[in-house]
């Protein structure tokens, strides 16, 4: 796949939007000083390369209830398996990333729960899907890094 060429402009539209995306076209081009159709044109390119991909919602999960994070990895029955697996995953709503991974798991998994009994049913559900042989659980004790940002601009200065 071609890399798509960004200029300046277009990183500082992106620091913006990373930040909120919620923020009016009309904002970003008064900090900028551009016009807010640049601004509209030039995420529209950025969406038609596939760059921006939909908005998203950042949740505080602490206030919902769901304070609890547990990581699942996945070991199955035979690797074939596989694409039946991250089906039925998708059938558990608690878990809300599962990636297919090299090493000892053949699945990694992050899931969200209430506590440590709410893990321990959702857990439980995984170990029930047809074809997983065994998983192992890690506890996050605390999310010390999320931050989009400095990878961004990690990667604007490599382009």
């Amino acid at each position: 796949m071609a890399k798509v060429a960004l200029d300046e402009i277009d990183h500082q539209i992106l620091d913006i939007l990373i930040d909120n995306t919620r923020v009016p076209f009309t904002d970003i081009s008064k900090r900028l000083l551009i016009s807010a159709g640049t601004v509209h044109v030039r995420v529209k390119k950025m969406e038609d390369a596939g760059i921006i991909r939909g908005s998203s919602l950042n949740l505080d999960y602490v206030k919902l209830g769901y304070s609890f994070i547990a990581y699942v990895g996945i070991f199955l029955e035979k690797t074939s398996a596989t694409e039946a697996v991250i089906n039925a995953l998708r059938n558990i709503p608690y878990i809300t990333v599962a990636h297919i991974t090299t090493g000892k798991f053949n699945i990694f998994c992050k899931v969200r729960a209430k506590d440590t009994h709410h893990a321990k049913e959702v857990i439980f559900k995984i170990d029930d899907v047809p074809g997983v042989s065994r998983t192992e659980t890690m506890i996050s004790l605390e999310e010390s890094i999320n931050d989009k940002k400095r990878l961004m601009h990690s990667i604007f200065s490599e382009i």
